[in-house]
């Protein structure tokens, strides 16, 4: 499957797919290291789609005139 092609709901299907393929431990060796390099690649992508939808992410707040003002999304760890 074109990974580049794919949004980001359509690569977390396919990566669930291959994790289930994988777990189920029947794949043969040359099949299983294929889904298992093309599985790394969708993870990486669905990370950088994540990374960079969190960079857009502006959280509202009320400012001192009661109007929202918009400040960067800030990760809690």
């Amino acid at each position: 499957m074109a990974e580049k092609k794919l949004n980001f709901e359509q690569a977390m299907a396919r990566l669930e797919e291959i994790v289930t393929r994988l777990e189920q431990g029947d794949a043969p060796l040359e099949e299983a290291l294929t889904l298992f390099e093309e599985g790394t690649a969708l993870m990486k992508k669905c990370s950088g789609m994540l990374d960079k939808a969190e960079q857009k992410v502006s959280l509202l707040i009320a400012g001192e005139d009661g109007q929202p003002q918009e400040r960067p999304f800030a990760r809690e760890e």
